[in-house]
């Protein structure tokens, strides 16, 4: 059995789908943002639940749809721990096993590339990351690049490995889908037969141009992608709420803090609607009480005539609906088709789990969990 390898060809990343044949449960190995809606139809057309996204290392040169395939699909997010993605549900340890039905991925920490890179073995197969191509490796220049432990972690890890597993790497620009390991160690331009001191010249030599995209990406890639700069939308600031209950928008009525959404609620003015997935809510928790509308309800997600029929079905005519999501991004955007379909509408800021950490930073008072707001877990 093969993994199913997916392109993107703006970044030259590859992306891989494995998956448990009996269960159909599925992992999704370094998913890429401007591929999530190819890469959710994939999953509908194998049948597969997606169980995890896993990253290789936080990025540089794109940004990841974990986040988004956690929000869409019900995924949970699995990161290695040395590489900063706070956001990551488990964070991975060398020798680590990730388990999808009656399968199983084992996480390798092989630094070099970065410091907390991490390659993944399934059954014959290892998902290699930057850390090594087909014929070459990922740089060690920058981001906690380090070559001698990415010789280290090539020639006694990776190499350890059976010479007919097959390798798959995270990028390749030339065309060529795979390798193996014997292969590798036999014909690799930049570490076949050489030493580290000789390795680590060849290296500091390379002189590669920086990543066009790096001071965006690593940021994004350490919170799952899920960047808090949707506008000025996804947060504000306690002062701010003291001074404007409700701020205006464009294309929907407006944003509000989750306690004044909450007052309206009780009061009867509003219908408070659940825009996250079914699984969001079973695995982090809900409000009790507020009507559950998925936007983008995955598998479905393309039919938006469900999502629409749903919402003017839960609004009756002369109340307002008011939008929550897991952090206030989607809520907008659920507000604005809303209010196209003749609903006054609002997104609630910060969503049900806001950001404690960027609300700490910021002043922000967080989410509707974080203030204690009314909610279950199943």
């Amino acid at each position: 059995m093969r993994p199913i390898q997916l392109f993107d060809p703006a970044s030259s990343t590859y992306t891989y789908v494995v998956f448990d044949q009996a269960t159909r449960e599925a992992v999704i190995i370094d998913p890429v943002d401007q591929q999530v809606e190819r890469d959710l139809a994939t999953l509908r057309e194998y049948g597969l639940k997606l169980a995890w996204t896993v990253e290789t290392h936080a990025h540089a040169d794109h940004i990841t749809s974990a986040g988004l395939l956690a929000e869409h699909a019900g995924a949970k997010t699995a990161a290695p721990q040395g590489c900063g993605i706070g956001t990551a549900a488990v964070q991975l340890a060398h020798e680590d096993r990730l388990r999808f039905g009656g399968e199983s991925i084992r996480a390798l920490h092989t630094p070099g590339h970065t410091a907390g890179s991490m390659c993944f073995v399934w059954r014959d197969h290892v998902f290699t990351g930057d850390t090594l191509l087909i014929g070459g490796c990922g740089r060690t220049d920058f981001q906690s690049g380090n070559a001698p432990a990415l010789y280290r972690s090539i020639t006694e890890i990776l190499f350890a490995l059976p010479d007919a597993t097959t390798v798959w790497p995270g990028h390749d620009y030339a065309g060529r889908t795979y390798s193996s390991i014997g292969a590798e160690k036999s014909g690799n331009g930049r570490i076949a037969g050489r030493t580290e001191a000789e390795f680590v010249s060849i290296m500091n030599a390379l002189h590669l141009p920086r990543p066009k995209r790096m001071d965006e990406a690593v940021p994004a890639n350490q919170s799952s992608g899920i960047r808090q700069d949707a506008g000025e939308h996804s947060s504000v600031d306690s002062a701010a709420e003291s001074k404007l209950a409700v701020r205006p928008a464009q294309g929907y009525a407006g944003d509000l803090a989750p306690q004044l959404a909450y007052e309206w609620w009780q009061a009867g003015h509003a219908v408070l609607v659940d825009v996250r997935t079914d699984a969001e809510r079973e695995w982090v928790g809900f409000v009790p009480g507020a009507v559950p509308v998925a936007w983008k309800q995955w598998p479905a997600m393309a039919i938006n005539m469900q999502f629409d029929q749903a919402l003017q079905a839960a609004v009756p005519a002369g109340k307002k609906a008011l939008m929550l999501c897991r952090s206030g991004v989607r809520s907008i955007a659920a507000a604005k088709r809303a209010t196209e379909l003749g609903i006054t509408a609002y997104n609630i800021l910060e969503g049900f789990e806001g950001n404690p950490d960027d609300a700490a930073q910021r002043g922000h008072t967080g989410g509707w969990r974080q203030r204690g707001l009314p909610w279950r877990q199943n």
